[in-house]
């Protein structure tokens, strides 16, 4: 059930809202999700992110698996 401007939670909201806004971020979303399927797409984001030292959003949200697979649907 969602609970937070239409997500999970404000984790949720936040990742989906740099993920889908940040051009950078939404380009690597959408180059993996074309190349692997949704779970795997997710992984593989985060560990590209993690390699750069990025772990939270600006805001403060962590970067998760869950998180970037929600924020993935409809990319």
């Amino acid at each position: 059930m969602a609970k937070y401007n239409g997500h999970k939670n404000w984790n949720h909201w936040n990742v989906s809202l740099w993920v889908n806004n940040d051009e950078g971020l939404y380009r690597m979303a959408r180059e993996n999700v074309c190349t692997h399927r949704r779970a795997a797409a997710a992984e593989n984001f985060l560990e590209s992110l993690r390699s750069m030292g990025i772990t939270h959003t600006p805001d403060g949200a962590p970067y998760s698996k869950t998180t970037i697979r929600a924020a993935m649907v409809g990319i």
